[in-house]
C-alpha cells in the first residue's frame, strides 16, 4: 500500500486539517511523512532601489521566509512525533507551486499526495488558479484531496 506521504502545507486552519488527516492516515498505512512548504520567491527590485538595500531586502526575506516556513513544519513534526509518525520537512522557495510540490514528490520518493483545497469556484479558479488541479496535471500519484 502506501508508505511515504506527501503533504503541503502553508501555515493556513486549512492546512492544519491537511497535517491532522495525513497524520491519521500515516498511522493506519504505517507510513512515513514528507511536509512540504513552498514559498514565493522574493519580489523584484524596485526601480530606483539600489542594489545595496536589495540585496539587504532580500536577506531580510529570506530570513522571514525560512523562519515561518521553520514554525510550521516544527508544528508538523510535533503531531507527527506525537503520533509515532515518521516525518521529514522540506520548504522551498517556487514560482510555481504546484510544479515545487510534483517535484519534491518525486525526489523524497513519495508515493501519495495529501493536500487540502479551498474549493473557491469556477470564478476563485479563474482569478487565483487551482494548485490542487496543477499538482493533479503534473503527477501520476494518488492525491487525496480534503476540503
Amino acid at each position: 500500500m502506501y508508505k511515504h506521504l506527501l503533504v503541503p502545507v502553508d501555515g493556513t486552519d486549512l492546512a492544519e486539517r491537511a497535517m491532522q488527516a495525513g497524520i491519521d492516515l500515516a498511522r493506519q498505512l504505517d507510513a512515513s511523512i514528507t511536509a512540504f512548504i513552498a514559498e514565493p520567491p522574493a519580489p523584484a527590485p524596485s526601480p530606483g532601489r539600489g542594489a545595496l538595500h536589495y540585496a539587504r531586502d532580500l536577506e531580510q526575506y529570506n530570513q522571514e521566509v525560512a523562519q515561518h516556513a521553520q514554525g510550521v513544519l516544527g508544528s508538523f513534526k510535533q503531531l507527527a512525533a506525537q503520533a509515532g509518525v515518521p516525518f521529514n520537512g522540506v520548504h522551498a522557495q517556487a514560482h510555481r507551486i504546484d510544479e515545487a510540490i510534483a517535484d519534491t514528490a518525486r525526489e523524497h520518493g513519495c508515493d501519495m499526495i495529501v493536500m487540502a483545497t479551498h474549493g473557491r469556484g469556477l470564478f476563485g479558479e479563474m482569478l487565483f488558479g487551482s494548485r490542487t488541479k496543477g499538482v493533479m496535471a503534473l503527477t501520476s500519484l494518488p492525491l487525496l484531496v480534503l476540503h
